[in-house]
């Protein structure tokens, strides 16, 4: 079958929009003014739900094998992470001392500054992060801070392929069930259950409205329609909440409550309008992001710690217009290197795995 470059193209815009909103809400706190900050939500991680869901299928095994092989990467990349972590404050404690340390990271803001740098390797972090439990990675803090997304993921993935898989004639029913309960949650907001739920019921829905456009195109006449309609929902959301509302969106995404949803519907819209519309007829290195969105996301978690050492000197010297283009590209940049180290360390990894396995099974022969 033919790789769609569509699909891999906006996996790249997605993965290149998240490295920015990491690099205007983390680091970009000391000096990116909140309306650019707002705005970089435009384009944010419904986007990778829903071309998930564009291109997933009913098949339960090979979903349930690609969310392991996810998994076994995710733990590949947290244990080299942990060491990274653990080895970097070893280094730390023996040259420059326990006050050095602590000023070092206070650098990410002061609730950042670990209570306690011991040489002792915090074990119990590790186990946490195999289970999806995010405690803070000291050195690298917005990598746990940028994995809500994974867990979510792997929930949403599971219950949308079930779905699609035993009641695949009934898949509107779910979309209904989905739009009721985020109303539900609304206009009832002591019902809004903790946890993941509220996260599920959102990105479940946009998983499956995306999976019934699957190889299909919205005609031409009914898009000024869809975006009219988005625009009058805008509209309506600033009546209701107050202008306010727009400083207020990040808070709004966590988890997802309607301001978000429809602060995310023109980028969803604009997916599905181009989707089977827009030819992409030659790779190209957004493609390449998309294909390896992962390691990518992966590694912007990294790289958007480390500019935090370019910022802070900086912030006062520029203008933030300028900062912000400058450090956006070097984000990039580190990312991007980041990223091809990850994929060596990947297949390093699964190479070990391989030599654990032939080994126990030679020895169980």
């Amino acid at each position: 079958m033919q790789r769609d470059l569509y699909i891999d193209f906006a996996k790249g815009i997605a993965t290149l929009s998240i490295i920015f909103i990491h690099t205007v809400f983390w680091s970009g706190q000391f000096y990116v003014p909140t309306e650019m900050r707002v705005l970089s939500l435009l384009i944010d991680v419904p986007l990778f739900y829903a071309l998930s869901g564009i291109t997933s299928g009913n098949n339960v095994e090979k979903t349930l094998y690609r969310l392991l092989k996810l998994q076994i990467t995710y733990m590949i990349f947290v244990t080299f992470l942990f060491f990274l972590d653990y080895l970097f404050k070893v280094f730390g404690l023996h040259f420059f001392g326990i006050d050095e340390m602590k000023s070092f990271y206070s650098t990410f803001g002061s609730k950042y500054v670990p209570q306690n740098i011991s040489e002792i390797p915090q074990w119990q972090n590790l186990g946490n992060w195999y289970l999806h439990s995010y405690t803070n990675a000291d050195t690298f803090p917005v990598v746990m801070g940028s994995f809500w997304y994974l867990k979510v993921y792997f929930i949403m993935t599971v219950f949308g392929v079930l779905i699609l898989k035993f009641f695949p004639k009934h898949v509107d029913w779910f979309i209904g069930i989905c739009l009721a309960l985020i109303l539900l949650f609304h206009f009832f907001p002591h019902y809004y259950p903790s946890g993941q739920v509220g996260y599920i019921v959102v990105y479940l829905g946009v998983f499956l409205v995306a999976n019934t456009l699957k190889g299909k195109k919205i005609p031409t006449k009914t898009i000024p329609f869809i975006y009219a309609g988005i625009a009058l929902l805008l509209i309506g959301m600033f009546w209701n909440y107050g202008n306010d509302i727009f400083y207020r969106m990040n808070k709004q995404k966590f988890p997802p409550k309607i301001p978000y949803v429809i602060w995310s519907l023109f980028s969803l819209a604009t997916l599905f309008v181009l989707y089977n519309r827009l030819k992409i007829r030659k790779d190209n290195f957004i493609n390449y992001i998309g294909r390896n969105a992962i390691f990518y996301y992966f590694a912007q978690g990294m790289s958007s710690s480390l500019i935090y050492f370019i910022v802070v000197p900086l912030q006062e010297k520029m203008h933030w217009g300028v900062l912000l283009i400058f450090i956006f590209t070097v984000n990039i940049i580190l990312a991007i290197l980041l990223a091809e180290f990850l994929k060596k360390i990947d297949e390093l990894g699964w190479k070990v795995l391989e030599f654990l396995k032939q080994k126990t099974t030679q020895n169980l022969i």
